[in-house]
C-alpha cells in the first residue's frame, strides 16, 4: 500500500468542494449559452478541461505519487483535450461533442483508476462510479456526434452531475485518513 503524506484527505475534500463549485457554475454558463458556438460558450469549452489540468496538478502535488500514474495521465488528456476543443469550436458542434466524447471516455478510466488505488481514504466510490459513468457518457457523445440534433446542453448535464460526485466524495472521505 502506498505510504499517503499527512493531511491527504482534508486536502481531497478541499479540492472537491473547489471542483463542485466550479462544475456547477461551469453548467449553468453552459446551459445559458448552448444553442450555439460563440465566444462564451467556446471559451467554456476549453476552459473545462484546463481548469481539470490545474486541479489534477494540486491533486498530484498534494498526494505525492499517490495514484501518480493514472494523474499524470489525466493531465496529458485533459491538456490535449483543451488543444482539440481550441480548434473543434472553430468547426461546430460534432465537431466538440467528438472531442469532449473521447476526453471523457479517456478520463473517466483514469478518474476509475485514481479511485481505486485510493479506497482507503474513503468517499472514492463516487469517484470510481462517476469514472465509470464519463467513460460512459464520452461514448455516448461520440455517438451523438453524426446523429443529427447536436446540442452542447448534454455536456452541461455532464458537468453538473459529474460536480455532484465530487461533493459527495468530499462529504465522504474519512477525516484524518492518511
Amino acid at each position: 500500500m502506498t505510504q499517503r503524506p499527512a493531511g491527504l484527505a482534508p486536502a481531497l475534500r478541499t479540492l472537491y468542494l473547489v471542483r463542485f463549485g466550479f462544475a456547477v457554475v461551469w453548467a449553468v454558463l453552459l446551459f445559458l449559452t448552448a444553442t450555439e458556438i460563440g465566444p462564451v460558450s467556446g471559451t467554456l469549452l476549453v476552459l473545462y478541461p484546463l481548469f481539470d489540468v490545474a486541479a489534477i496538478v494540486v491533486d498530484s502535488r498534494t498526494s505525492r505519487g499517490g495514484a501518480s500514474l493514472a494523474l499524470y495521465a489525466n493531465i496529458a488528456v485533459s491538456t490535449l483535450a483543451a488543444a482539440g476543443l481550441a480548434f473543434a469550436v472553430t468547426s461546430g458542434i460534432p465537431a466538440v461533442l467528438l472531442v469532449w466524447g473521447a476526453w471523457a471516455a479517456v478520463s473517466g478510466v483514469a478518474q476509475l483508476a485514481v479511485g481505486v488505488v485510493r479506497r482507503s481514504l474513503g468517499g472514492q466510490w463516487p469517484m470510481i462510479l462517476s469514472g465509470g459513468i464519463s467513460t460512459l457518457a464520452g461514448t455516448s457523445f461520440i455517438l451523438q456526434a453524426g446523429a443529427g440534433g447536436e446540442t452542447l446542453s448534454n455536456l452541461a448535464g455532464y458537468a453538473a452531475i459529474g460536480g455532484v460526485f465530487f461533493l459527495v466524495s468530499a462529504l465522504r472521505l474519512r477525516r484524518g485518513a492518511e
